[in-house]
């Protein structure tokens, strides 16, 4: 695994990443009595139980670190070796600094607790994963979905911390409960707008240069492209439709490829739900 200068650039946001964690956490979740999704909530969840019901105190840290070295053994082999030594660095900071930061307090209304502890919760974790890490646990879960059937599943991993909150409901109370409902609502909704790997774009590109263009886009993209014979109705001139569908992260260089053999090309853009058939999806490295 060579090391290169791109990479010391995601070891250091990566590590930003979890510092930002760390403040949302211990400044809005801990105050709040939150349970954030995932392996996260899972930890704290099993860390209030132990400590309410049989009067051991095993920090969040701990818990949080053992359980993702358990799926990180799992999962290993599925996973780019790059992307498994930042994810491992993500945990095994954040379960550091969520033991030698401090708890602040700054407000104890729960609504701007839970807000503003979901949008840092999701920043930290969206920079993490666009720097080709993921904050582990059910990332892991959701990204080799992801890979596995080409659309986002951030929105389905949601669902499975319902049950993580309908334990902590019946435990320690509703109130809290539902206010981690609205936590994870704010958190994975700037999760899915700063990660865009596996959210797919259609491109529909009217051009006098089919073969220009679809070199220019195979010179830096693994992507197929259709190419139809086309008829501009209002002047009857010629033209060819290339059609692909692309990652959306990757839109910003296809445009750019395209535009380099073919200023005068007009492109429109779509969304993907889903593909079914092949598709190419870079891995993880």
């Amino acid at each position: 695994m060579k090391i290169e200068k791109e990479d010391i650039n995601k070891v250091l946001m990566v590590t930003i990443a979890t510092i930002i964690y760390t403040i949302g956490f211990n400044t809005f979740v801990s105050s709040g009595n939150l349970f954030p999704g995932g392996f996260a909530g899972l930890s704290r969840l099993i860390s209030r139980i132990l400590f309410e019901f049989t009067n051991i105190n095993i920090s969040f840290g701990y818990i949080y670190f053992t359980l993702n070295i358990l799926l990180t053994i799992v999962v290993f082999k599925y996973i780019g070796k790059k992307f498994l030594a930042l994810s491992i660095l993500w945990f095994t900071l954040t379960s550091i600094f969520t033991n030698i930061f401090p708890a602040i307090s700054l407000t104890s209304d729960m609504l701007l607790i839970s807000v503003f502890g979901g949008i840092l919760n999701g920043l930290a974790i969206g920079i993490a994963l666009r720097n080709n890490a993921s904050s582990g646990g059910t990332d892991f879960i959701a990204i080799v979905a992801s890979m596995k059937y080409n659309k986002p599943t951030w929105n389905y991993v949601m669902c499975l911390n319902a049950i993580i909150l309908i334990v902590a409901g019946f435990l320690f109370g509703w109130n809290q409960a539902l206010y981690s409902i609205i936590f994870q609502f704010c958190s994975t909704q700037v999760i899915n707008t700063l990660h865009k790997r596996y959210k797919l774009s259609n491109l529909f590109i009217i051009t006098e240069k089919p073969e220009e263009v679809s070199k220019a886009i195979f010179k830096q993209f693994r992507h197929g492209i259709t190419k139809i014979d086309a008829e501009g109705e209002f002047k009857h001139h010629k033209n060819n439709l290339l059609f692909m569908t692309i990652n959306t992260y990757q839109l910003k260089g296809v445009v750019e490829a395209i535009k380099q053999v073919d200023p005068k090309v007009f492109i429109s853009v779509s969304s993907c739900d889903q593909i079914v058939g092949n598709y190419y999806q870079k891995p993880l490295d």
